[in-house]
């Protein structure tokens, strides 16, 4: 039996919208989310990456998965929206506090120097304008043969045509030098109407791009990938 996961619910500090955004996705079949920290640090103002709360003062009592005995399991993920290459620092204390750490590169330098020297766990890739860039295929198999994964996030898709168009494009041009490997497929949800379950994520999917197979893998044995992938480098507990 698959276990599905989605690796970006965005966080809230309304307590109640955290709380439904959790218990609609154990409801789903979700036996692991994690609640995403978007940073985007400016050129303007020093500014410190956020620390996250502790899971038991965010929401109250964990809900079971549905189809399960154990309750939902919720991770801490930081998310750096890199517009210059100070914006990561590798060696920052600040990382560690979280589960998994992604970056958002917003040039095509930086995209790929994320591929082939970052120690993340996800690169984003945009799905709310047009990529400025093509990509190139040895930075994705870089990023791939370093355990990276790309994220493509879909409730963007869900709120607007314009982005759903975005989304759309963006995806099918990875697929195209990625081949499907190496792909999450996750939310980014607000709040919980936007949330989908696996198999209408595994068909949202197919329609970026992604075979069957590697749709069901990108919400299943990807994230699962993923989550070893941080354990290692954190040298924490890998999850099961």
């Amino acid at each position: 039996m698959a276990v599905f996961m989605d690796l970006n619910v965005l966080f809230s500090a309304d307590r109640k919208r955290m709380q439904s955004l959790v218990e609609t996705a154990a409801h789903l079949g979700f036996s692991t989310v994690a609640i995403n920290y978007v940073f985007e640090p400016t050129a303007k103002k020093k500014q410190e990456v956020p620390s996250p709360m502790p899971i038991n003062e965010l929401i109250g009592q964990l809900p079971v998965v549905q189809g399960r005995s154990r309750p939902i399991r919720v991770l801490n993920r930081l998310t750096v929206v890199m517009s210059e290459a100070s914006h990561f620092r590798p060696s920052a204390t600040e990382y560690r506090a979280f589960d998994l750490l992604a970056v958002h590169p917003t040039t095509e330098k930086l995209f790929h120097t994320t591929c082939m020297l970052c120690d993340v766990d996800i690169i984003c890739i945009s799905v709310t304008e047009k990529l400025p860039f093509f990509f190139k295929r040895a930075p994705i198999n870089g990023a791939i043969d370093r355990g990276v994964v790309f994220e493509l996030s879909y409730a963007s898709a869900l709120r607007d045509t314009t982005m759903r168009c975005y989304t759309i494009a963006n995806s099918v041009c990875l697929m195209e030098s990625c081949k499907g490997k190496n792909i999450i497929l996750s939310s980014a949800a607000e709040k919980a109407l936007e949330l989908r379950g696996p198999y209408d994520i595994t068909n949202l999917g197919m329609l970026f791009g992604l075979s069957e197979a590697d749709s069901k893998e990108a919400v299943s044995s990807t994230c699962r990938a993923v989550l070893l992938h941080a354990g290692k480098l954190r040298q924490g507990p890998a999850a099961a």
